[in-house]
């Protein structure tokens, strides 16, 4: 019985990106920034709003201690929100980190 040889097998090279996936991958990457952006400028506005109606109420004038209390309430549902989106992202780039390639 004959035993062959064992050849190496070419190493594949890797593909270069084309345009037109380079630009699909910065739009979505634009995509995500933008919506992570605008649940930023949400969460500062809730803040802001809350902040105000503390404030008025501080201060004697005429508000709705029920309004003051949904403010704050809401206030705290957004940020806890935006912490554990902030939690997923940064544990999905840990793992990304941790690939091997």
């Amino acid at each position: 019985m004959a035993i062959s040889s064992i050849t190496p097998s070419p190493i594949p090279s890797i593909p270069d990106i084309n345009p037109a996936q380079k630009s699909s991958a910065s739009s979505n990457t634009s995509e995500i920034t933008k919506s992570f952006e605008n649940m930023l400028t949400s969460l500062n506005d809730s803040q802001l709003k809350s902040d105000a109606l503390v404030e008025q109420m501080a201060r004697g004038e005429s508000v709705d201690l029920h309004a003051v209390m949904i403010g704050m309430e809401e206030n705290n549902v957004n940020f806890n929100v935006a912490l554990g989106i902030r939690d997923k992202l940064v544990e999905a780039y840990r793992e990304v980190m941790r690939m091997q390639v």
